[in-house]
């Protein structure tokens, strides 16, 4: 059964765009809407696995779509929520997280021109995982600052295993990515879900607890 998907986009061009792109991938698109208002309205009403929207979209132009998917999320956490935004703005990933990592996205827009990395990030956050942007992470990582947190007793590599899992990639995606076998992944992996406590959940859960605790350390 193929992933229900909203789309909230005000450019007209980008929306179809989208649309088109998640059709021929073998999405179901629900629905289009080119304001912030429309696409809470229309989320509600049609319940799709995962919606993607445009942070800032009318009628304020600020971070209104941002506001409304914040709204959805309360009234319907397990509907996935993939923002889109044409540059990165501190915060907007954490604001969306709140208490639950479950299903939240975070993508520049110049990655929709990248096909196969857009529409798997769709699908993973629709089935309850991260999608966090490489260039997010990389800033991320850039502006860490040392102080007291819950990556502190993490060592280096990983730290870098967890911008790589942050991203929503595999193990075999991180080992490829950090020229590293997979069975080293595993044991860093491990080893980061034991250091922030995580050791007692299932483990796809796990993932996205970890990707929360480093956005919010991040921050």
């Amino acid at each position: 059964m193929s992933s229900r998907v909203v789309i909230a986009e005000d450019d007209v061009l980008f929306r179809e765009g989208i649309a088109r792109l998640l059709a021929e991938a073998g999405f179901e698109v629900v629905a289009l809407a080119a304001d912030a208002e429309a696409f809470l309205r229309k989320a509600l009403a049609y319940r799709p696995d995962v919606v993607v929207v445009d942070i800032e979209m009318p009628p304020g132009r600020g971070a209104d779509g941002l506001r409304a998917a914040q709204q959805l999320r309360a009234q319907h956490p397990g509907i996935g929520v993939l923002l889109l935004s044409s540059h990165y703005v501190e915060g907007y990933g954490v604001d969306l997280i709140g208490e639950s990592a479950e299903g939240v996205g975070y993508l520049l827009k110049e990655r929709v021109g990248d096909v196969a990395a857009f529409t798997e990030a769709v699908g993973r956050v629709a089935a309850g995982g991260t999608a966090l942007d490489p260039e997010i992470v990389g800033r991320m990582l850039g502006r860490r600052r040392s102080r007291e947190g819950p990556l502190e007793d993490l060592t280096e590599r990983e730290r870098e295993v967890l911008a790589q899992l942050a991203e929503g990639k595999s193990n075999l995606g991180i080992a490829e990515a950090l020229v590293v076998t997979t069975a080293a992944v595993e044991k860093h992996i491990t080893s980061i879900f034991q250091k922030l406590r995580l050791d007692s959940t299932p483990s796809g859960h796990r993932r996205v607890l970890a990707a929360r605790a480093y956005l919010r350390d991040s921050q």
